[in-house]
Protein backbone atom coordinates (compact mmCIF):
# COMPACT_ATOMS: atom_id res chain seq x y z
CA UNK A 1 0.00 0.00 0.00
CA UNK A 2 1.30 3.38 -1.05
CA UNK A 3 -1.01 6.35 -0.97
CA UNK A 4 -0.19 10.17 -2.41
CA UNK A 5 -1.62 12.86 -0.82
CA UNK A 6 -1.11 16.27 0.61
CA UNK A 7 -0.17 18.03 3.59
CA UNK A 8 -1.75 21.20 5.22
CA UNK A 9 1.65 23.13 3.60
CA UNK A 10 0.59 21.52 0.13
CA UNK A 11 3.87 19.75 0.55
CA UNK A 12 3.67 16.35 -1.09
CA UNK A 13 3.45 13.10 1.80
CA UNK A 14 3.45 9.39 1.32
CA UNK A 15 2.20 6.97 3.60
CA UNK A 16 3.67 3.38 2.96
CA UNK A 17 3.43 0.43 5.19
CA UNK A 18 6.24 -1.68 5.92
CA UNK A 19 5.33 -5.23 7.37
CA UNK A 20 8.13 -6.64 8.75
CA UNK A 21 6.60 -10.73 10.06
CA UNK A 22 5.16 -9.81 13.36
CA UNK A 23 5.95 -6.28 13.52
CA UNK A 24 5.18 -3.67 11.15
CA UNK A 25 4.60 -0.06 10.90
CA UNK A 26 3.08 2.62 8.25
CA UNK A 27 5.51 5.31 7.75
CA UNK A 28 4.35 9.18 6.86
CA UNK A 29 6.81 10.78 4.81
CA UNK A 30 7.23 14.23 3.34
CA UNK A 31 8.74 15.25 0.08
CA UNK A 32 10.67 11.72 0.84
CA UNK A 33 12.17 12.48 3.93
CA UNK A 34 10.93 10.24 7.02
CA UNK A 35 8.31 12.21 9.08
CA UNK A 36 6.36 9.59 10.97
CA UNK A 37 5.15 6.13 11.79
CA UNK A 38 2.29 4.46 13.28
CA UNK A 39 3.48 1.21 14.70
CA UNK A 40 1.77 -2.30 14.69
CA UNK A 41 1.67 -6.26 15.29
CA UNK A 42 -0.90 -8.86 13.30
CA UNK A 43 -0.63 -11.34 16.73
CA UNK A 44 -1.04 -14.84 15.70
CA UNK A 45 -4.42 -16.69 16.02
CA UNK A 46 -8.02 -17.64 14.15
CA UNK A 47 -8.80 -13.92 14.00
CA UNK A 48 -7.35 -11.08 11.67
CA UNK A 49 -6.54 -8.18 13.86
CA UNK A 50 -4.19 -5.70 13.70
CA UNK A 51 -2.71 -4.09 16.98
CA UNK A 52 -1.52 -0.19 16.74
CA UNK A 53 -0.07 0.63 19.28
CA UNK A 54 2.43 3.19 19.03
CA UNK A 55 2.32 6.35 16.70
CA UNK A 56 4.56 9.00 16.09
CA UNK A 57 5.64 12.20 14.05
CA UNK A 58 8.95 14.23 13.93
CA UNK A 59 8.42 17.48 15.55
CA UNK A 60 9.94 19.09 13.50
CA UNK A 61 7.15 18.16 10.76
CA UNK A 62 4.35 19.30 13.83
CA UNK A 63 1.45 21.59 12.84
CA UNK A 64 0.68 20.21 9.21
CA UNK A 65 -1.54 17.13 10.24
CA UNK A 66 0.57 14.33 9.47
CA UNK A 67 -1.01 12.42 12.47
CA UNK A 68 -4.30 13.12 11.06
CA UNK A 69 -3.27 11.62 7.54
CA UNK A 70 -1.30 8.94 8.77
CA UNK A 71 -4.53 7.78 11.12
CA UNK A 72 -6.94 8.49 8.05
CA UNK A 73 -4.62 6.15 6.05
CA UNK A 74 -4.22 3.63 8.67
CA UNK A 75 -8.00 2.79 9.25
CA UNK A 76 -8.63 3.26 5.43
CA UNK A 77 -5.97 -0.05 5.12
CA UNK A 78 -7.29 -1.74 7.74
CA UNK A 79 -10.86 -1.74 6.67
CA UNK A 80 -9.93 -2.84 2.58
CA UNK A 81 -7.74 -5.95 4.79
CA UNK A 82 -11.02 -6.68 6.55
CA UNK A 83 -8.94 -6.70 9.70
CA UNK A 84 -10.17 -5.67 13.22
CA UNK A 85 -7.93 -2.77 14.61
CA UNK A 86 -7.31 -2.83 18.02
CA UNK A 87 -6.21 0.76 19.11
CA UNK A 88 -3.54 0.04 22.37
CA UNK A 89 -2.15 3.52 20.92
CA UNK A 90 -3.64 6.52 22.62
CA UNK A 91 -4.43 8.45 19.32
CA UNK A 92 -6.51 5.84 17.73
CA UNK A 93 -8.41 5.29 20.98
CA UNK A 94 -9.34 8.42 21.40
CA UNK A 95 -10.19 8.99 17.77
CA UNK A 96 -12.56 5.61 17.65
CA UNK A 97 -14.09 6.79 21.06
CA UNK A 98 -15.38 10.37 19.48
CA UNK A 99 -15.28 8.63 15.54
CA UNK A 100 -16.08 4.93 16.25
CA UNK A 101 -19.57 4.61 14.87
CA UNK A 102 -18.27 6.43 11.65
CA UNK A 103 -15.65 4.19 11.27
CA UNK A 104 -17.87 1.01 11.60
CA UNK A 105 -20.50 2.52 9.16
CA UNK A 106 -17.89 3.24 6.70
CA UNK A 107 -16.91 -1.04 7.04
CA UNK A 108 -14.38 -0.81 9.66
CA UNK A 109 -14.46 -2.90 12.58
CA UNK A 110 -12.56 -2.59 15.91
CA UNK A 111 -12.28 -3.88 19.41
CA UNK A 112 -11.47 -2.47 22.82
CA UNK A 113 -7.87 -3.83 23.96
CA UNK A 114 -7.41 -6.73 26.77
CA UNK A 115 -4.71 -7.28 28.93
CA UNK A 116 -3.37 -9.60 26.55
CA UNK A 117 -3.28 -7.48 23.72
CA UNK A 118 -0.76 -5.52 26.06
CA UNK A 119 1.12 -8.32 26.64
CA UNK A 120 1.64 -9.06 22.59
CA UNK A 121 2.99 -6.16 22.39
CA UNK A 122 5.88 -6.35 24.77
CA UNK A 123 6.19 -9.66 23.70
CA UNK A 124 6.84 -8.63 19.60
CA UNK A 125 9.13 -5.50 20.96
CA UNK A 126 11.49 -7.90 22.75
Amino acid sequence: MTQELTDSTGASVTVTVAPAGLLGAYIVSVDGVHAGRADFIDPPGPEDERIVFHTEVDEQFAGRGLAGLLLGEVLMDITRRNLTLVPVCPLFGRHLKKHGDEFRAGGGMFRLPRPADFAAVTRAGS
